[in-house]
């Protein structure tokens, strides 16, 4: 059957009028969606989405914050931050066709000494030279990108005439900063440390350039804030920076401010107060320099050393670690380093000295040429490792201390017929003598034949072998390895006894080493070994900082002593070191009134085509109750007893002047050193004896 035609149209009619209203019903249900979608927009998301969009057209920029400052024992300010307004100019271009950046300069130059003689402090005056010369224009100090520091404390006059003639002043930027002072005594300065621009360290410290992760506001670090870089300085870093201030403001799409300015203050850093007395210090500083002086140019042919220069020391309280006193001389005026940068001639002045010697290599004020000349500050201990080697041999089982050994002043190894021959100074001899009088003679043969050879001979005890064994013993007393002081740059020393053990022998390492010539060590693992004979057994970890307080005095924290390991080595054999040392014969503590334990050194170093003598002494007082742990070391300085122990009486001195090394600080002590008294001292004598028969001369000759 055929289909009916108008019957097929009525039906497709159909469809398309239902098609027709499916579409306008989905067209008026999007429509009711979009309607009902606007209305909630407006009227309740639109007042959440305006503060949104008025958040998003709010700009922060942080403010850096006011570094804490750092103190003596006492509160004497040695480090310390003022809040300045300071401005900054910006090498400007040279436009196509105008003036070049140099004539940019000189012009601004120009413009600023007129403000700064109009509007500025006379005692703050800066002339067109010296805004040139801080401009830095031959890039001797600054990249040509680097915005230049030209002067700081500005005065409010000239604050608000530059601010309201801004259009006039291209390239100038004033920047609200902190500016660190350092105390004009230059007390422990290699200690303290000093700061840099963040732009340069960062490039310098993994520490700094993790930093540049940090987004929140308040720890951002700002790439023209001064930073620590070393010392002190740097070691506390967290806790004396403080937080950022933020200036928050409004602006347009143009990024110009369109409403009111809100400034959050910076907090200020917190506080360090150093274990370091100032008065302690500097005459630690003073005595150095001054005794330098004296050996350079004497006539006494056991004291003179022509070719002394640098002298270094350290001091540290033998039962809490602390260190009262830390000197590498000689030092520097660290306010060099004002504005995070140095000049190029400070830099070539001071550069020698501006590491701190007595934890990493310094050479002293010596040129490029004759640094290959000289002895640096990490040096082996020469005969003060002998209290040591004795112990070792004792608690070894390698002799008794009712043991005498011949000393014929001379003492022989190796292959028959070419044997190598230890002797002593002067070829000496000393007959028979036990493990004490071995140290206060300072017999090499002894240390030779009793402990080297015979610790060689002995071969490996439980796996380990000879040359292990001694090298454990050096670990425990902290020769060889970290102090853990915190310092960064700390130097673990130099050990050569593995190397002789291999160019050489096992024989000969152990030989040697057992005076004093197979390991260089620093002036601070030197005090922390004497800390550790002292105290019979602990080592003690260094400490800086005595308390760290708020910027309103509250105290955040204290410090206790630690230990970083312990021996166990019998107390007969403690008294045997202990006798030895307390007989030792040694220069500048006549008069000392108290018991001490000491060991002169001299150790040998060969340096282009010559023999270096250095001197080098340990002690430790009072010798039945110890507090106060001393080392010195002075390169190219002779004999121990000579070119280095009057330092260390003078620590000992100023340390008993001011804490006491008896019941209480010795106040007429005080008067003496200081010039000065403290109210209601009361008058003390100075009519002790020094303990020990040797002379001078003959302790000497045996190093």
């Amino acid at each position: 059957m055929q289909d009916d035609p108008k019957q097929r149209e009525i039906v497709r009619r159909k469809q398309f009028s239902f098609r027709l209203n499916i579409f306008f019903f989905i067209l008026f249900a999007v429509f009711s969606v979009l309607i009902v979608r606007l209305a909630v927009l407006q009227f309740v998301e639109g007042p959440q989405l305006s503060a949104a969009g008025s958040k998003k057209s709010e700009r922060e920029d942080p403010i850096a914050p006011i570094r804490g400052n750092i103190y003596d024992v006492n509160g004497n300010p040695i480090a310390y931050s003022t809040s300045t307004q300071s401005l900054y100019y910006s090498i400007q271009p040279t436009v196509r066709g105008g003036k070049s950046s140099t004539d940019q300069a000189h012009e601004m130059a120009e413009k600023l000494a007129e403000v700064f003689e109009t509007y500025g402090d006379e005692n703050n005056a800066m002339t067109k030279e010296d805004i040139i010369r801080q401009m830095d224009l031959e890039f001797r100090r600054n990249y040509i990108s680097t915005p230049r520091r030209i002067k700081t404390g500005l005065t409010n006059e000239e604050l608000a005439y530059i601010m309201e003639n801004q259009s006039e002043f291209a390239g100038v930027n004033i920047l609200e900063e902190s500016v660190r002072h350092y105390s004009e005594d230059t007390v422990a300065v290699q200690l303290v440390g000093y700061l840099k621009k963040y732009r340069g360290a960062r490039n310098s410290y993994e520490f700094y350039a993790q930093k540049m992760e940090e987004t929140n506001s308040l720890y951002k670090y700002l790439e023209e804030e001064e930073v620590g870089f070393d010392g002190i300085e740097f070691m506390y870093q967290d806790i004396l920076r403080g937080t950022n201030g933020i200036k928050s403001y409004p602006v347009n799409s143009s990024g110009a401010i369109t409403g009111e300015i809100t400034i959050t203050n910076p907090e200020k850093g917190a506080d360090l107060y150093l274990t370091i007395d100032k008065d302690v210090q500097l005459h630690t500083e003073e005595s150095i320099m001054k005794h330098l002086e004296k050996i350079r140019n004497s006539n006494y042919h056991y004291e003179r050393a022509p070719y002394a220069v640098t002298g270094f020391a350290v001091a540290m309280e033998v039962d809490t670690g602390k260190v009262m006193a830390m000197a590498s001389m000689p030092d520097y005026d660290p306010n060099i380093w004002a504005g995070g940068s140095i000049s190029t001639a400070d830099y070539d002045n001071f550069e020698h000295v501006l590491n701190n010697g007595t934890i990493r290599p310094v050479y002293g004020p010596y040129s490029d040429e004759e640094r290959r000349k000289h002895p640096s500050s990490i040096l082996p201990l020469g005969s003060t490792i002998k209290p040591l080697t004795v112990l070792i041999g004792l608690n070894e089982g390698l002799f008794g201390t009712n043991t005498y050994y011949n000393d014929t002043g001379r003492f022989g190894f190796g292959k028959a017929g070419h044997e190598t021959y230890i002797r002593n100074s002067g070829n000496k001899s000393y007959g028979n003598i036990d493990g004490a009088l071995a140290i206060q003679k300072s017999s090499n043969p002894f240390m030779s034949a009793m402990i080297g050879d015979r610790l060689y001979k002995r071969g490996a005890v439980n796996g380990k072998s000879s040359i292990q064994i001694w090298d454990d013993y050096m670990k425990q007393f902290g020769l060889g390895a970290s102090t853990e002081s915190g310092l960064i740059g700390e130097s673990n020393g130099v050990i050569d006894y593995f190397a002789e053990a291999e160019s050489g022998s096992p024989q000969s390492a152990l030989v040697y080493a057992s005076f004093g010539q197979q390991g260089r060590y620093t002036t601070l693992q030197l005090a922390q070994y004497t800390a550790m004979l002292a105290n019979r057994g602990k080592r003690m970890k260094p400490q800086f900082v005595n308390e760290i307080r708020s910027s309103t005095g509250e105290l955040l924290q204290s410090y206790e002593p630690v230990v970083l390991n312990e021996v166990d080595i019998p107390d007969e054999y403690w008294k045997e070191i202990e006798t030895g040392m307390s007989k030792v014969g040694v220069q500048g503590f006549e008069g000392f009134q108290h018991s001490f334990n000491r060991k002169t050194g001299t150790s040998e170093q060969d340096v282009a085509g010559r023999r270096a003598e250095n001197a080098v002494f340990i002690a430790y007082a009072p010798a039945d109750n110890p507090k106060l742990a001393v080392a010195v070391v002075v390169p190219d300085g002779g004999f121990g007893g000579y070119g280095a122990a009057p330092i260390a009486r003078q620590i000992f001195d100023a340390y008993d002047a001011v804490f006491g090394l008896g019941e209480k600080p010795n106040d007429a002590l005080y008067q003496q050193l200081f010039g000065k008294s403290r109210a209601g001292s009361d008058a003390a004598t100075m009519d002790g004896q020094q303990e020990g028969t040797d002379t001078i001369e003959d302790a000497e000759a045996n190093e």
